[in-house]
């Protein structure tokens, strides 16, 4: 699954929020095309069909996280067996149509690329968000240690 990242920021942060996400977005698109070896023809193809793919990643984790949220507030007011059962129903769908999501596409990509690229792709967004990790908390590690 992708990366995703949202924020309520406003004005001048959300700005910068865009462009840290657009700087993400670029590497992520340079790091899968070498990784994956595409040609320009298998490129054309599959980009557009991967955005899409992550859009719909993206708002199904909105779901997910809004169905989540949900059922979290409830147990925390002490919801009655009937409400709980709803949101964990919501919960779980909202979880299990994520999952659908891949095997839709996985479908898509075989249309456009082989398998082995297929494969270096799902193994190249892992490494990918790793790195991401990594470099996070590099970040987090440098900044705590000049306090």
């Amino acid at each position: 699954m992708a990366l995703s990242f949202s924020s309520g920021a406003s004005g001048q942060d959300k700005g910068k929020r865009n462009d840290w996400q657009d700087r993400i977005k670029a590497e992520k698109i340079a790091y899968l095309t070498d990784q994956m070896d595409l040609t320009s023809a298998e490129a054309e193809r599959f980009w557009p069909v991967y955005n899409r793919a992550e859009a719909e990643t993206r708002a199904c984790w909105r779901l997910i996280m809004e169905a989540y949220r949900a059922l979290e507030e409830c147990i925390g007011k002490g919801g009655d067996e009937k409400e709980i059962s709803a949101l964990l129903d919501k919960y779980i769908d909202a979880k299990e149509a994520g999952d659908g999501i891949e095997r839709k596409y996985l479908t898509e990509y075989r249309k456009i690329l082989s398998n082995d690229k297929i494969a270096k792709l799902y193994t190249s967004e892992e490494n990918f968000r790793r790195q991401q990790i990594h470099r996070l908390n590099r970040n987090d590690n440098s900044k705590n240690d000049k306090k």
